[in-house]
């Protein structure tokens, strides 16, 4: 007989419920709570992140705050500024994070007062600051970029320097930092070394990036407005000065008719107008207008160091010339360095002359024969301004003006970047560092070689042993007294490596030479006349195409130069004066600045 067992009864089902419910309801316990959690901690990691909360110590409140206050980060035309946070807070969790833990240990300087006075806290700064840019340059200075994104850039509405400086740091791996320190807070940069600097803020192959279309699309849309804008500013001027010339050549024929009535028919010289350059139909010679701009006390030393000069690098590092980042900016350049300012900390010019011009709009013309270069010079004058330095306020009353032009040799440090910026050092006459009365008398053979009487005059490196660039541990920018051997620099005449040097003074009267040890004259052939008429000067001057005198630069077909031009007007002296950055000369070539155009 077969048995079967009886079906076992089932569990109740609250039993099965409950068994099934305990998990479930742990899993939901536990999501809840951690939605509360990290609800709970976002909120307090957020809480951290506002600007009552960055500033709730007197540590910051005290110190940093107040010179965040004002600055663009702070309140600008838009109304959109940036927190503390904005800037030193990453924005994606993980590197927050990291940021955050970094951070703990700020709180232990609040717990030992290591920064709780402006002067403990000065203490620090630099170290401070040290960190953040090293953090910033490791991101690629990401929290800039999350607001200033190179693809949103617009160069149309830049400054012509910031639209170069942002196409170099793209194209060579620059990023923000390396430039825009200081932005919010005070700028500590000049306490750090200069080995510091240079290893901080070398570019970076990995933060290449390509340019984007829109910025080369605004680039040339704004280089092609300043174009137009510079040929209907070329157009006005050349009708000012072809009215100028009438009237000039006006008064000339009458004085010429006058004085022949007079003499009964014996005309001067001067009536008789123009005798260099007679042969040159000016009429058919284009001309070329320069801006030549108020340098101050600028020198080579300076555009070379980045603590004073930001466009330091691009010249010395990147082969950028002067123009690059300048051209477009010339009359604001001079005109704040002649009321007393330029420079990171309005060092240019610490003794302004009132009412000195802070540029000369001036035209060039330049043409040539089988044998000789001549150049026409013409600019406005101006109302006296004295030089409250000097007895009479004229530094040199024999010359009310002077002109120079400079032709750049071979071998010449950034000779095609700045031209005659090479001879400008800052220890020439009226520089931060020009030797005194003592200095030179106790040069002995130096003074004597240089022929220094009272001053230094301009020289090229090339000419020195060493030249301080930097200013390292309080040493003096350049080198006059550094002279090498008499025999080093005729080699270096011999090689072409100096600047051609051709002065004409208010009298007519001119001077050709060279600069390299000092400012030589050479005796080679030249010719020149001045006049003032009708409010405006001229200058002509000419010299041989190619001579055998050493210090002459061989003009040929074919080849560029780099020149510069410079007018001491109102009879200033030494580095008073108004110059051109790097120009380009050559002959019968229409790409050059100066086109040099055949007889």
């Amino acid at each position: 007989m077969t048995q079967t067992s009886e079906a076992e009864p089932k569990k109740p089902i609250w039993r099965r419920y409950f068994l099934w419910g305990m998990p479930v309801a742990g899993i939901t316990a536990v999501f809840i709570a951690g939605i509360v959690f990290w609800g709970g901690f976002n909120t307090a990691m957020e809480a951290t992140n506002t600007m009552p909360f960055c500033i709730s110590c007197h540590e910051m409140k005290d110190n940093v705050y107040t010179e965040y206050q004002g600055t663009i980060h702070d309140v600008n035309r838009s109304g959109v500024g940036a927190v503390c946070s904005d800037c030193h807070v990453p924005k994606d969790w993980t590197h927050k994070m990291i940021r955050k833990i970094k951070a703990s240990k700020e709180l232990w300087g609040k717990l030992t007062g290591s920064i709780s006075t402006p002067e403990k806290f000065e203490t620090h700064r630099l170290s401070l600051a040290m960190n953040e840019w090293e953090r910033m340059k490791a991101t690629d200075s990401i929290e800039c970029r999350n607001c200033h994104d190179f693809g949103s850039m617009m160069p149309e509405f830049q400054k012509p320097r910031a639209r170069q400086q942002h196409l170099n740091a793209m194209e060579v791996g620059q990023t923000c930092i390396d430039c825009h320190k200081g932005i919010a807070h005070k700028n500590v940069r000049d306490r750090a070394s200069d080995e510091y600097l240079e290893a901080l803020e070398a570019p970076n192959p990995a933060f290449i990036r390509e340019v984007p279309q829109i910025y080369l699309d605004s680039l040339a849309y704004i280089e092609g407005v300043e174009a137009e804008e510079a040929a209907a500013a070329r157009a006005a001027e050349t009708a000012n000065r072809e009215a100028v010339q009438a009237q000039i050549a006006s008064a000339v024929e009458a004085a010429v008719a006058e004085e022949r009535a007079a003499a009964a028919g014996e005309v001067t010289e001067a009536a008789a107008g123009d005798t260099v350059g007679a042969d040159v139909d000016w009429s058919t010679v284009a001309s070329t207008d320069l801006t030549m701009f108020y340098p101050g006390q600028a020198s080579f030393e300076w555009v070379q160091n980045g603590k004073q000069h930001g466009g330091a690098r691009p010249l010395t590092k990147g082969g950028d010339q002067c123009t690059t980042c300048h051209a477009a900016e010339l009359e604001a350049i001079g005109s704040k360095i002649v009321a007393g300012g330029g420079g990171k900390n309005d060092e240019l010019e610490p003794t302004p002359i009132p009412g000195k011009r802070g540029i000369i709009n001036a035209t060039v013309q330049a043409a040539h024969d089988a044998d000789n270069l001549y150049v026409r010079m013409q600019w406005p004058d101006a109302p006296h301004a004295p030089a409250p330095f000097v007895d009479g306020g004229k530094m040199d009353p024999e010359n009310q003006i002077k002109v120079a032009m400079m032709i750049t040799g071979t071998g010449i440090e950034m000779g095609d970047q700045v031209g005659c910026w090479s001879s400008c050092h800052a220890d020439n006459a009226y520089m931060p560092f020009a030797p005194d009365a003592d200095a030179l008398a106790d040069s002995g053979d130096v003074a004597a070689r240089l022929e220094a009487t009272g001053m230094v005059t301009k020289y090229l490196t090339e000419s020195r042993t060493k030249v301080e660039v930097k200013g390292r541990r309080g040493k003096p920018q350049g080198g006059w007294d550094q002279l090498r051997s008499e025999e080093e620099i005729e080699q270096y005449l011999a090689d072409g490596t100096f600047l051609d040097l051709m002065r004409v003074y208010a009298d007519g009267s001119g001077s050709n030479g060279y600069l390299l040890d000092r400012r030589v004259e050479n005796g080679g052939e030249f010719a020149s006349q001045a006049t003032l008429s009708a409010g405006m000067w001229t200058v002509v001057f000419s010299r041989p195409l190619n001579s055998d005198v050493p210090g002459d630069v061989p003009l040929e077909p074919g080849k560029t130069y780099t020149v510069g031009f410079a007018i001491h007007d109102d009879y200033a002296d030494a580095r008073f004066h108004h110059v051109t950055l790097d120009t380009s000369l050559a002959l019968d070539n229409p790409d050059a600045i100066v086109n040099v155009v055949g007889q």
